[in-house]
C-alpha cells in the first residue's frame, strides 16, 4: 500500500512538472466591451488633440521635434488598435446582431433593436416590418 501511495505522489508531481494548458479564457460581456470601447474613444479623442496642440506649439516655438511627434502618433495608432480589437470582440460576441448588419456612416456592426450606431451616433435605418 505504501508503494502504491509513493507512486501516485511520484506520478501527480511529474504532472505537475510536465506543465499545465493554461486554461481557455472566455470573452468578457458585452457590457464590459462596450464600456471599455467607450472609454477607449474618448481617450483617444484627447490623445489627438493633445497631439495637435504639441504640433501647434512646435510651430509656435519654431523647435520641432519629429521623435516626440512620432512617440505621440505611435500610442494613438496603439489605442486605434485595441479599438478594433474591442469590435471585433463584440462582434463575435453579439450573436443577436443580424449577419452583416452594419452602420451605412462607419461600417461598425449593428446590434439587434440599436436606433442609434454605437459608434459614430448616426440614426440606423428602422428594421423591416415583418
Amino acid at each position: 500500500m505504501a508503494l502504491l501511495n509513493r507512486l501516485r505522489r511520484k506520478g501527480a508531481r511529474s504532472e505537475a512538472n510536465a506543465g499545465t494548458v493554461p486554461r481557455r479564457r472566455h470573452l468578457p460581456p458585452p457590457s464590459q466591451l462596450r464600456r471599455e470601447r467607450r472609454a477607449l474613444l474618448q481617450h483617444h479623442e484627447q490623445r489627438v488633440r493633445d497631439l495637435g496642440g504639441l504640433v501647434l506649439e512646435m510651430y509656435r516655438a519654431d523647435s520641432f521635434r519629429q521623435d516626440v511627434v512620432h512617440e505621440q502618433a505611435a500610442e494613438i495608432v496603439s489605442l486605434e488598435e485595441r479599438i478594433r480589437e474591442v469590435d471585433r470582440l463584440l462582434s463575435a460576441r453579439s450573436s443577436r446582431s443580424a449577419p452583416g448588419a452594419r452602420c451605412p456612416s462607419c461600417g461598425t456592426p449593428q446590434y439587434a433593436g440599436a436606433r442609434f450606431c454605437a459608434s459614430c451616433g448616426q440614426p440606423l435605418a428602422a428594421p423591416a416590418a415583418q
